[in-house]
């Protein structure tokens, strides 16, 4: 038995909770494989970036449910939030203008940052000077989730595929596969069993979010950088 099997075993869940379970708890494991997956090679601080990557996409998924489609019931999302299992400030802060990919509450708390400042990847890329750093923040490995050029429309996560070539390649490589991209989560297949894992098809004329070829040639100087450096 899973950990958030044992966590909610003499608990009554909400009618729903059945629905999206397995996805919950599989990104769960996923989390605690993060966890325990061996850090050699590694900087010190890259060790938790794919920790709050998942975290992200996990409530991402339940965000989607509840105020995108609209089909997670108040009573569902609030039993989440009480168990710990959505991150409701998070949530919450998502629904607010201008922090709508707001990859983690930590990139806005200005204890953290120099100056009193928030993170740098709470910058546009577009909107940062050729000086600038275009690097992930130290914290969480966002390179930026204030423009939503990342795959999807997501945040542009350090190990972001930035098309289909790459993607393709992280996946057979040995990196980040693609499956593990779940920003966007498309509709359950005709029969409305629930969710599906399946990723929501682009709309007609999302190429006009394509990252500038300035901004794409910063981010690929960064990633041949970091990976001289690894």
């Amino acid at each position: 038995m899973s950990a958030l099997r044992r966590k909610l075993k003499n608990k009554k869940a909400p009618e729903g909770w059945s629905q999206i379970e397995d996805v919950i708890e599989d990104f769960e494991q996923q989390m605690k494989d993060a966890v325990n997956e061996e850090h050699e090679g590694k900087r010190k601080n890259e060790t938790t970036w794919k920790i709050h990557r998942l975290h992200w996409e996990k409530n991402r998924f339940i965000y989607d449910l509840m105020y995108q489609r609209k089909v997670m019931s108040k009573e569902l999302f609030e039993w989440l939030v009480r168990e710990k299992i959505a991150d409701g400030a998070l949530i919450a802060k998502w629904r607010k203008p201008g922090y709508e990919l707001l990859c983690s509450m930590l990139a806005i708390q200005r204890g953290n940052h120099n100056f009193g400042t928030t993170s740098h990847c709470r910058v546009p890329l577009n909107k940062r000077a050729s000086q600038q750093r275009v690097t992930p923040d130290v914290q969480t490995g966002c390179i930026c989730c204030a423009s939503g050029w990342g795959k999807f429309g997501g945040p542009i996560w350090w190990n972001t595929p930035m098309d289909e070539d790459e993607a393709e390649e992280g996946a057979g490589g040995g990196g980040e596969a693609v499956e593990q991209n779940r920003a966007v989560w498309g509709p359950a297949g005709g029969g409305g069993e629930g969710p599906s894992r399946k990723r929501a098809a682009p709309e007609e004329g999302d190429d006009d979010d394509a990252i500038p070829e300035d901004v794409a040639a910063r981010l690929a100087a960064m990633r041949k950088q970091m990976a001289g450096g690894a």
